[in-house]
């Protein structure tokens, strides 16, 4: 009998088995790597919208000029309020000398009693969501468009941008910022264990389309920018809720900022907190996750830093961050540059 398995059939067998099997293995491994996020979904229909009105605030200062820092080294730097001119949505919130320094446009209402612990004062700062729309109704910047970046808690100031900075030119102290409020009351419908708050359905969109989604295991996956620890977290702790204000990261440890790349921090970076639980105020509890958003700069006092006002806390870990450098409201809410000076 021939044999007609000739060296040339030998090498075609050979070709088409490996097309084969790299053809299975390629397959096998894209079905394996690549599960479908399912949409979060939550109670739009449900949620309210008003109108809340913000003055863009002056800058404030003590009796003393000077912040002490931990070492009894004194500090003179810009601080709290004012319209911020050169550092915006997606800037440093580190590489600045200042303290508590609020991006682009700080907002407040003192309210009939003129002050900061007024009802309508409490009002803007619990009202506003992140991602929420904001028009200047005074000035000669009146009918712009921007967002609300920020809220900052004991201050009780609400931050806003413009993706035009031609804008904040336009602008002087005193002038009325309408805010439309939206997301005070959602409610997440199709994922246990994962509470949401100050976040807007115009950031939740945002986020989706930049891969928010529930994994098939039931988590909350979400982009972030950096990964930090709670054991560094520090004012703002022992709060009852988190509907107001923020909580500061403390950075006077130099090992653990370069552990954590904390020196990159930007304004609008999301970053998720590990064994932080933000459900019912903000406590340390192991394996517990939260998310938020950097709303404030760097601080020379104890116990001070960068603000992160809470966006979606889990106290059973039942949230998968994700690193990406563009996990910040510079991209996720559409502002023109990302780090313009």
């Amino acid at each position: 009998m021939d044999n007609k398995f000739g060296p040339k059939t030998f090498f075609s067998f050979i070709l088409a088995t490996t097309f084969i099997f790299l053809f299975f293995l390629q397959t096998h491994s894209f079905a394996s790597s690549s599960s479908p996020l399912k949409p979060l979904q939550y109670n739009l229909k449900e949620l309210v919208k008003q109108a809340a009105v913000g003055i863009i605030a002056p800058p404030g200062f003590g009796s003393s000029p000077y912040r002490i820092d931990p070492n009894g080294h004194l500090h003179v730097v810009p601080g709290t309020g004012s319209i911020t001119f050169n550092f915006r949505t997606g800037d440093t919130a580190y590489y600045l000398a200042g303290d508590h320094v609020e991006p682009a446009v700080t907002l407040y209402n003192l309210g009939t009693s003129g002050s900061r612990s007024s009802a309508e004062s409490y009002g803007l700062n619990t009202l506003a969501c992140i991602g929420n729309k904001v028009k200047v109704i005074t000035g000669e910047a009146q009918g712009s468009w921007g967002y609300v970046i920020g809220k900052h808690g004991g201050a009780e100031h609400v931050m806003v941008d413009f993706p035009d900075p031609s804008v904040l030119e336009k602008l002087v102290i005193g002038d009325k910022i309408q805010i439309y409020t939206y997301g005070l009351g959602m409610k997440l419908t199709n994922i246990k264990d994962v509470a949401v708050m100050n976040t807007s359905p115009t950031l939740m969109a945002a986020l989706t389309q930049a891969g928010l989604g529930i994994t098939p295991e039931g988590k909350l996956k979400i982009p972030v920018a950096l990964i930090i620890p709670a054991k560094i977290m520090g004012s703002g702790l022992g709060r009852d809720h988190v509907y107001r204000g923020d909580y500061d990261i403390q950075l006077f440890d130099e090992e653990t900022v370069r552990r954590y790349h904390l020196d990159r921090l930007r304004f609008g970076d999301l970053v998720a907190i590990m064994d932080a639980d933000n459900t019912y105020g903000r406590i340390y509890r192991q394996g517990a996750i939260s998310v938020g958003v950097i709303v404030h700069s760097r601080s020379y006092v104890a116990g001070h830093g960068p603000g992160v006002t809470t966006l979606f806390t889990s106290a059973t870990g039942k949230i998968e961050p994700v690193i990406d450098e563009k996990a910040n409201l510079a991209y996720l809410l559409g502002f023109k540059k990302l780090g313009e000076n």
